[in-house]
């Protein structure tokens, strides 16, 4: 899962960097369009945590025919939901993009990409629901290997698409949206002919009451859970407001923080993708006591890996910065936040692990309560209470404190679930 978190990340680089070549007005319509698809990937991201949680409980309880119906009732749902929403997309561009800011000059661009991307993107999220599937029957392997076909045929169509290399034609920033698009797509076919081949996927006629039952299921989960995706950047919009009264150069570390964060996390992000098809199984099997183990475990694997990551990046903070950036304030400010804010990495670990246990034991509204408090009672508020009272350096230990009070709430509410649980059994 880690390879395959690796290359979700590379695709968008390459499209960034590709289009990029052609121009400052390009690559600044590619930006505008990352709030709109992220939008969407949260959908994908909810719908894949409903699937999972769903389907690996059935498999747990012994009922592979009861999983396949239910995952092809969800492939179903998908793709009647992606239809509508990208029809519709097709209408708000104008509005939508004016909205957020883009000038005039810019919307020729957005128009050539998004309509394409909308078009496609049922197949986007296809192969996140696809990948899901293959996660709650236990193999990470595949869904892996999917990502990363996924990214690697991306990169091999971005440049023959956009600057119409050999035989293709010259598409500019419409071919990086084409380019994805035939890279979702042949991925979901492969998924879709495997998941056939594995019986997970039923060309029976479904019943009409039993499949609404089943899409309300899974939208229970799925909701809250793509809910939750969407407050993360909204949260962190807000901090890099508050971060940007110190300076451009604080804005430029601190977006450089962020992706130290999200390379720090990798190792727990792809074992918070793992552990709740574990969870479920054992959970539709009736196996409390295993999902307590292995939740603590992995709460413990987490605050010992990000302890190690932690005291890397401390030790070399003063070199890593300079690596980053040229420039000393921005260097200096970078350096300040590896020396501070990792070290709440491994509570935040336990808060995403306990989240996403939540979801995997059907408890979507406690997920989505402790990412609300994370990031709304906790992290905003006291970053911003941080920053005024002592600068950046206040903000970015209250960042850790917020983390650390988080993960403690989270830790201890799964706990007291849990022992409720195997109470009653």
């Amino acid at each position: 899962m880690m390879l395959g978190i690796i290359s979700l990340m590379l695709f968008n680089i390459v499209d960034i960097w590709f289009v990029g070549q052609l121009g400052t007005d390009p690559m600044a319509a590619l930006a505008f369009t990352f709030p709109v698809t992220f939008s969407i990937t949260s959908l994908a991201i909810g719908l894949g945590v409903g699937s999972s949680a769903t389907l690996a409980r059935l498999i747990g309880a012994g009922s592979p025919t009861g999983a396949a119906r239910m995952a092809t009732d969800n492939l179903i749902m998908t793709v009647l939901l992606m239809v509508i929403i990208g029809s519709a997309g097709h209408f708000i561009i104008d509005p939508v993009f004016s909205l957020m800011g883009a000038e005039a000059h810019l919307m020729p661009y957005i128009h050539d990409y998004m309509s394409v991307w909308f078009s496609g993107s049922v197949f986007l999220v296809l192969n996140m629901v696809c990948n899901s599937i293959f996660r709650a029957a236990g193999d990470t392997r595949f869904s892996a290997a999917i990502m990363l076909v996924s990214s690697l045929l991306n990169l091999l169509l971005d440049p023959l698409l956009i600057f119409g290399i050999g035989p293709f034609p010259q598409l500019g920033i419409q071919g990086a949206a084409v380019a994805s698009v035939l890279a979702w797509a042949s991925t979901t076919a492969m998924a879709l002919y495997l998941l056939h081949r594995r019986q997970m996927l039923l060309l029976s006629r479904p019943e009409l009451g039993q499949m609404l039952e089943h899409w309300r299921t899974v939208l229970k989960i799925s909701l809250p859970a793509a809910l939750s995706n969407m407050m993360t950047p909204l949260a962190n919009g807000v901090l890099t407001a508050v971060v940007a009264r110190h300076g451009a150069e604080a804005v430029a570390a601190y977006g450089v923080g962020n992706r130290v964060e999200s390379l720090s996390l990798l190792v727990c992000l792809a074992l918070s993708m793992t552990l709740p098809p574990f969870i479920s199984q054992n959970y539709g099997a009736g196996q409390i006591e295993r999902v307590r183990h292995a939740y603590i475990g992995a709460a413990r694997f987490a605050l010992i890996w990000q302890g190690v990551i932690f005291l890397a990046l401390f030790i070399f903070s003063g070199s890593l910065s300079s690596l980053f950036s040229d420039d000393d304030e921005v260097s200096r400010w970078l350096e300040l936040w590896m020396v501070l804010v990792p070290a709440g990495f491994g509570f935040q670990a336990i808060t995403f692990l306990s989240a996403s246990s939540f979801n995997a034991l059907h408890q979507p509204m406690r997920a989505m309560r402790i990412s609300l408090f994370r990031l709304f009672i906790m992290y905003v508020p006291l970053g911003w209470l941080g920053s005024l009272l002592f600068g950046l350096p206040g903000m970015f230990a209250a960042l850790v404190l917020a983390n650390g009070i988080t993960a403690f709430i989270a830790y201890s509410w799964m706990n007291a679930y849990l022992r409720r649980l195997c109470d009653r059994l």
